[in-house]
């Protein structure tokens, strides 16, 4: 990891020798001189991290080596801070040299770290022989790319061996003769066996779908929020309102008790540590229906026993020889490979060798798999099975339980390119079994440099470059896939095995990357300039706040679920080197004016802050040059100044201001005019009173807007049209005015990259016109929105069937106004998941056979006046689950089996695995 430490220096001080020319007026040629030399001894680095095993001295030398790359930063961004806080914006560049005192100190400082660099170069033998894996780097890039034109997310294929278990799990979760409240089915084993992997596979089952009235899944972990435990169940069977996700824990335990307790359920608690968990959460669990069940997956067998002493653990087995070696060559050998009875046998032999010191656990092989899917050749081979006994033994003495597993972690992590190795580390930042997006990852990654905005220069962005990052950390297996986007391409949300995980901590305390906290205490957290410079503060039940002073801090994280955290920050001046910024406050009654000391923090390219309150920006935010990300979120409104359009290095703006009716209200700012907003990426939500003008938004990728006015409108579309980037628009026409509508969303049509849109407002219809309404949606949408869109004289169908692309169809709130709706035969060719909601006046629904061929998720909500569900519903055989809320109990009855007797339609929605049905309520209008 030292080599990464040193290689990020070198890229951050290339940087800052393009980007800060002028700050650095007069000891650029130090600065240059000293990059050369930390990339000359990079080299040497990087073959020193391929040979673990070396002497206690040159571990030692290159731990000196990792801490001056750390002084050399905080020299060179000292010096840069110092700079700007006394040209001032008139003067920069006239007084670059009326300082001479501090680029002297700075000079002599940056002379001193090259000195020592020199002496400890000439005691490393590896620094006159300079050599290090070039090819087998390269070799790993091809492979890399290989891998992202052909890796699928979708579905997790790592299973074997587990059909006989699957069997007996079914089974008892589908007894029937225990008729007592909490019957708990356990899956016990060490972690990295495979119980998630099995539960996964026996949830996702066609058989239980039909057998239980409702399915719900929840992590747990060692750090169990009874709260937060019991949102995760209830979003799964019951929609909840805003204001029922605000209710405390007993509150949320009793509409969860009561919605089940006529239903048989089955409830998955994934990863539970202690018996006390399983106690808090007991009582909002009832008897429920006949054959209700829990089903645990746990390490701790007495927890399993101590839940249901009636029932005996299933406790899973290692892999057997042959079943290692099947899971191994899904993830070691490539497809074309894997074809070849040549290539196969040249590589088995060592292969099966290696599998062997895995001891049958899944996790390891797979990690293992993933490892050797990177090397090409037998001599590649041979030099991982060299290492891998000697890595297994060693950690085998620390841990018997985790030493094949650990042991094949560490040669994972030795073998990441070293760009990959500070991204992989910095996960660590997240608490257990956090549901990270990827999108805030990949900014976090651009904020703390491990990726260069050099790179831009070559007309390739950052974000592109983190999305390469983040699929080769999955390609091997150091990640898993949490949920896909409604593409179906990109991944949304990942999470970080809890074993690979403490592996990140370790790794990072160890190289002094990272420190995270857990307040346990009543006592203040107080920082120190020993402390790392990466600084996590993990979710706690009590106010958290800060003393101290740390001035060589660079990134400060608080991660919170509870309601009690609070980090209030006065002095910006004992964080001076700042790059990543994440603050809570949840203190509902306060206004949170931020100090205009924040303008000081120059070196800042994430901020981030989250209030129940009101957020009150300073005019000084518009001295954060190096600003790239900026995200808020405010329960009570956010003021901020337009100066944040004139950070020429900002590219994601998103506000979050309030909530209504599950769309943010919007943030009032003006649109600059004539290029203010050309380098923009993202930015999301602004509410604007009046726009004219030119506005260039020729790097826009996702835009919300939020409109008072409708001629606002066209100067917004005229510009999305003139991006090549634009992939989401959010678009919002506030109901001040009952005449107030989109006249002309023709301009649409032109936007050929955009995959997600979303319209809030009444769109003009024109009897006269031959054309339909919706005929503006371009082909290449994959998700699409309409709300109170007010269509009444054509039936949207009839143009979004068409959309060959589209694959999630959200109809809310009188979008749509007529009586009949019709899905014809062959269309929606893609679709997967259709919303209908609240269409108040849709009487008839008709589905052809051979329509929606792919639907697997179908929801309905608030149909008042449907008079019965569709015939067609019974040639949807791809429908994995449908939901019904605030439905007609007259629908709901036609569909239900009372006393074994079927409804009317029953046989239209028996083929269905999962159906869900919410409130019911009485034959009225609602």
């Amino acid at each position: 990891m030292a080599e990464a430490i040193v290689s990020l220096a070198v890229r951050r001080i290339s940087d800052l020798l393009i980007h800060e020319a002028v700050s650095l007026g007069g000891v650029g040629a130090e600065v240059e001189r000293l990059k050369a030399e930390l990339d000359r001894m990079n080299s040497v680095l990087n073959d020193a991290e391929y040979k673990q095993e070396q002497t206690q001295l040159v571990r030692t030398l290159v731990k000196q080596i990792r801490d001056l790359s750390y002084e050399a930063e905080d020299v060179i961004d000292s010096f840069i801070l110092h700079q700007v806080a006394h040209q001032g914006v008139i003067n920069r560049f006239t007084s670059i040299f009326t300082k001479p005192f501090h680029r002297f100190k700075a000079g002599k400082q940056i002379k001193a770290i090259q000195t020592r660099i020199e002496d400890i170069s000439k005691s490393l033998p590896a620094y006159d022989h300079i050599s290090g894996g070039q090819s087998s780097a390269s070799g790993t890039v091809m492979l890399q790319q290989w891998f992202r034109r052909t890796y699928s997310h979708v579905e997790e294929e790592d299973v074997v061996s587990l059909e006989g278990l699957t069997k007996i799990v079914l089974a008892q979760l589908k007894r029937e003769d225990e008729d007592r409240p909490h019957v708990v089915v356990s899956l016990v084993g060490m972690g990295g066996i495979g119980k998630t992997t099995l539960a996964k596979k026996v949830y996702n089952h066609n058989d239980l779908r039909h057998h239980f009235d409702c399915l719900a899944w929840a992590f747990i972990s060692q750090k169990c929020s009874a709260r937060e435990v019991l949102l995760e169940v209830l979003t799964k069977v019951h929609p909840l309102s805003k204001e029922e996700r605000e209710l405390g824990e007993n509150e949320l335990k009793k509409i969860l008790f009561d919605f089940l307790k006529e239903k048989r359920y089955l409830v998955v608690l994934d990863d539970i540590w202690r018996i006390e968990d399983w106690n808090i959460l007991k009582p909002a669990f009832p008897r429920g229906k006949k054959g209700s069940k829990i089903l645990f997956t746990t390490r701790n067998k007495d927890v399993a026993l101590l839940a249901d002493p009636r029932n005996s653990p299933i406790e899973l087995p290692f892999l057997s020889d042959d079943d290692s070696w099947r899971l191994f060559k899904r993830k070691a050998f490539l497809t074309h490979i894997m074809e070849s009875d040549v290539c196969l046998e040249e590589f088995e032999m060592l292969g099966r060798e290696m599998v062997k010191k895995c001891g049958g656990l899944p996790l390891a092989i797979v990690m293992l798999g993933g490892l050797l899917a990177t090397k090409g050749s037998r001599a590649q081979w041979e030099k991982v099975q060299r290492n891998i006994h000697a890595h297994i033994n060693k950690v085998r003495q620390q841990d018997n339980q985790y030493g094949a597993v650990n042991g094949i972690l560490v040669l994972s992590y030795n073998d990441l390119p070293h760009h990959l190795k500070p991204c992989f580390l910095y996960l660590g930042h997240y608490p257990e079994d956090w549901e990270i997006s990827t999108k805030e990852l990949i900014r976090l990654w651009i904020a703390e440099g491990f990726i260069s905005p050099s790179i831009e220069s070559r007309g390739i962005l950052m974000e592109d470059i983190g999305e390469q990052f983040l699929e080769e950390l999955i390609a091997r297996c150091l990640l898993q896939v949490g949920k896909m986007d409604s593409t179906g391409r990109c991944v949304k949300t990942c999470r970080i095995h809890d074993i690979l995980r403490d592996l990140c901590i370790d790794k990072a305390r160890e190289e002094n990357f990272l420190e995270i906290i857990q307040p346990s205490l009543i006592s203040p957290l107080t920082l120190s300039a020993s402390m790392p410079r990466r600084i996590a503060i993990h979710p706690s039940k009590r106010y958290v706040c800060l003393e101290g002073g740390h001035p060589k801090l660079r990134s400060l994280l608080l991660f919170n679920s509870e309601e009690l955290i609070e980090l209030p920050i006065s002095n910006c001046k004992i964080f001076k080197l700042l790059r990543v910024l994440n603050l809570v406050r949840k203190r509902v009654d306060l206004q949170w004016q931020l100090s205009s000391e924040i303008g000081n923090l120059h070196h800042l390219r994430y901020l981030g802050l989250f209030c129940l309150g009101r957020i009150i920006f300073p005019q000084s935010i518009g001295k954060l040059q190096n600003l790239h990300t900026l995200r808020v979120q405010a329960w009570g409104g956010i003021r901020i100044p337009n100066v944040v359009f004139k950070l020429e290095r900002l590219r994601h703006i998103l506000l979050f201001d309030s909530s209504y009716e599950d769309f943010w209200r919007g943030t009032m700012m003006h649109f600059p005019m004539r290029g203010g907003l050309k380098c923009i990426e993202t930015l999301k939500y602004i509410r604007i009173k009046r726009c004219s003008g030119v506005l260039s938004l020729t790097s826009i990728r996702s835009l919300g807007v939020i409109f008072e006015r409708s001629e606002d409108v066209e100067p917004i579309l005229k510009a999305v049209v003139q991006s090549n980037h634009l992939r989401k628009l959010h678009l919002r026409l506030l109901e001040k005015d009952p005449v107030e509508s989109y006249s002309d969303l023709e301009p649409l049509s032109q936007c050929h990259h955009l995959s997600k849109l979303l319209l809030y407002g009444k769109i003009k219809e024109d009897p006269r016109h031959d054309h339909h309404v919706l005929k503006f949606v371009p082909p290449n949408i994959v998700k699409l929105t309409l709300y109170r869109s007010e269509v009444k004289l054509q039936d949207p169908m009839v143009v979004l069937e068409k959309l060959p692309h589209l694959r999630v169809l959200c109809l809310f709130v009188d979008s749509y106004r007529g009586t009949k709706m019709k899905c014809s035969a062959n269309g929606f060719p893609q679709l997967d998941s259709l919303w209908i909601r609240y269409l108040h006046e849709l009487e008839e629904w008709e589905i052809d056979e051979g329509a929606m061929p792919r639907l697997r998720s179908l929801y309905l909500f608030g149909v008042a006046e449907l008079r019965k569900l569709p015939e067609g519903l019974r040639y949807l055989t791809a429908l994995e689950e449908m939901k019904l809320d605030w439905i007609k109990r007259s629908l709901v009855e036609r569909i239900q089996v009372v006393d074994g007797r079927q409804g009317e339609d029953f046989s239209l929605v028996s083929h269905i695995p999962s159906i869900q049905i919410g409130t019911i309520v009485e034959d009225l209008k609602l």
